[in-house]
């Protein structure tokens, strides 16, 4: 990002912006739904799990009460740890990874530590490894309360964090980022949130997972789209480069169907374990109210606009997931009380 197109921050503000605050979203939407998916999950078996005999205090419907204290709530936190300590650092080591190869040199979007010459690349690169062993260390608290076997999950994440622009080989330069971030940040974040809480895998956690995971693959491409003319420059060829700008708009499009189908089939799924009389239950349709604002955000991808003209796609993107995953979220906490 070149000194003309925006003011340079702080010392502060510039570790903020370098870890892309708009990609947090993918972190947190997993913890989220997995969350309120062990309020919901026919298993009642919990690992080591004591449920605790207050609410905080808090006065709540008796339905949402007795699922209130199902949750261990300090595993949650951790859970949240582990996401976003992991999302920080792949953007830092992203950024690192990218500036020395001088990928970032003549990019728009975020600002880049590295690659603007703020910060030096040996700083960005131990601030990385410092989020990866935030995400380690709250990992092994896990594990050690939960499954050992966790502790392999946690050490494939960091080292395919660090892999997606890293190292002589980098999956994001293949074009196999979005297979990666659906695997990570959908199917492992939000079975893996649901595991540690009942000790099970059940398979409506895994139908929110494919809602959740697309979402995170949307939020990827929405940052690739925005690349392409700069990627292809530098020789990294995303799926979007290998693609091409106009049928790159197809994958970010198509990701947002396999959200609202995920939706769907949590939706049926749920109404054959609730035994619902409707043809489903329809509370985990509210999902699908968080991506009506992606009208307008359609309409940019589908049309020829490219590089800094699709700044604000990343950004909406990250909204609509967050709307999406909170409602999501909410309306399997609501089949409860139907």
């Amino acid at each position: 990002m070149s000194p003309e197109a925006s003011p340079i921050p702080g010392p502060v503000k510039r570790w903020v912006e370098g870890a892309r605050p708009k990609t947090l979203p993918a972190a947190l939407v997993p913890v989220v739904v997995g969350a309120a998916l062990t309020m919901t999950s026919a298993s009642n078996r919990r690992i080591g799990h004591e449920y605790p005999s207050t609410t905080c205090g808090l006065r709540m419907p008796r339905w949402l009460q007795d699922e209130f204290t199902q949750v261990n709530w300090i595993r949650l936190l951790l859970t949240a740890v582990v996401a976003l300590a992991l999302q920080v650092g792949v953007n830092y080591a992203n950024d690192y990874s990218d500036g020395v190869k001088g990928t970032d040199e003549n990019r728009v979007g975020p600002l880049r530590l590295v690659g603007s010459g703020l910060v030096p690349a040996g700083t960005v690169k131990r601030a990385a490894w410092l989020s990866f062993l935030i995400a380690a260390a709250a990992g092994f608290t896990l594990a050690a309360q939960t499954s050992w076997w966790l502790l392999a999950i946690g050490a494939a994440a960091i080292v395919a964090a660090w892999g997606y622009t890293g190292g002589p080989k980098p999956y994001g330069y293949l074009g196999l980022g979005e297979l990666f971030v659906f695997i990570f940040f959908g199917l492992v974040a939000t079975v893996g949130t649901v595991y540690i809480q009942v000790g099970a895998l059940p398979g409506v956690s895994w139908m929110a997972a494919v809602a959740v995971g697309f979402s995170s693959v949307a939020l990827l491409e929405a940052n690739n789209l925005r690349d392409v003319t700069g990627d292809t420059a530098a020789g990294k060829k995303t799926l979007a480069v290998r693609l091409g700008r106009a049928r790159g708009s197809w994958l970010y499009l198509c990701s947002w169907a396999l959200v609202a189908t995920g939706i769907l089939g949590t939706a049926m799924i749920e109404s054959s374990q609730t035994h619902a009389r409707q043809a489903f239950s329809w509370w985990s349709l509210l999902g699908l109210l968080g991506m009506i604002g992606l009208r307008s955000v359609i309409k940019l991808v589908r049309s020829p606009a490219e590089g800094r003209a699709l700044l604000p796609l990343l950004g909406a993107t990250g909204k609509a997931q967050l709307r999406t995953g909170l409602l999501f979220a909410l309306g399997i906490c609501l089949t409860l009380a139907h």
